[in-house]
């Protein structure tokens, strides 16, 4: 019974984080935040006017907050699977 709960507590969660992404994208059209890349492209600019990039985005995010956002989820999820597996194998190994 327990597990099941926990089951459908995650789904939810999953669902609540899907729902928030699809939210921000939905309601941020044209979002100003510059990074570091903004700044390391103005330079290059600067620098060399001739220059052309090597090749051009598939998809560009509407804003720079969206840009943010995905780039701390990508964070987010790396995170997760990296100490999943930390605490997969630790508890493997308690187990043993």
């Amino acid at each position: 019974m327990l597990q099941k709960i926990v089951k459908n507590q995650n789904f939810w969660i999953i669902i609540a984080i899907v729902a928030i992404v699809v939210g921000v994208f939905s309601y941020v059209d044209n979002s100003e935040f510059g990074g570091a890349d903004g700044q390391a492209e103005e330079y290059i600019v600067e620098a060399n006017p001739a220059y052309e990039p090597w090749f051009s985005n598939i998809w560009e995010p509407p804003g720079s907050e969206i840009e943010s956002l995905l780039f701390a989820l990508q964070a987010a999820i790396g995170a997760g699977i990296l100490f999943y597996v930390i605490g997969y194998y630790k508890g493997k190994k308690s187990a043993a």
